[in-house]
């Protein structure tokens, strides 16, 4: 594994890619997952929570994840880096720049996402990290969501 030193911005360049990584660690959603979602979030809307109603009603034909509940699915479904941060005391996330819901997710689907650095650059709190991660639906071209990280390295 390549090791970097957090502050060395220009050996840092390397990591930067228009291409995505591996793809990591599939996940099924189930309707637990939303439901328990629903009721943490307080967004329990049929949409997401009655089956029944959807399978009648919905233009999906079954229940949707929550946009949210996916995002924050993203820690479990990292992939294994070919890379190493080294030589920092603390790393933050900082927030994001962009974050898109450009499909869904249906109940009993698994999903799948790869990411890639799109950006590392000096900031006055340390070296600023922006990495692009798509989450798809298994089997799905198009992501079902679009998400830029930010973190920093101090």
């Amino acid at each position: 594994m390549k090791q970097y030193k957090y502050d060395d911005i220009d050996a840092l360049q390397e990591l930067v890619s228009d291409d995505f990584g591996d793809w990591g660690a599939q996940l099924e959603i189930t309707q637990a997952m939303v439901d328990q979602f629903a009721e943490l979030s307080g967004d329990d809307y049929w949409l997401h929570t009655d089956p029944a109603k959807c399978k009648e009603m919905s233009p999906f034909g079954a229940t949707v994840a929550h946009g949210f509940l996916t995002l924050i699915l993203l820690p479990k479904l990292g992939s294994a880096s070919s890379w190493e941060m080294t030589g920092f005391n603390n790393m933050l996330n900082y927030g994001s720049n962009k974050l898109r819901f450009t499909g869904v997710v249906p109940v009993g689907s698994s999903i799948h996402a790869h990411s890639r650095i799109k950006e590392i650059s000096q900031s006055p709190k340390g070296t600023m990290v922006v990495m692009e991660q798509h989450v798809h639906v298994v089997g799905e071209e198009r992501p079902a969501l679009v998400y830029e990280l930010i973190f920093i390295y101090m």
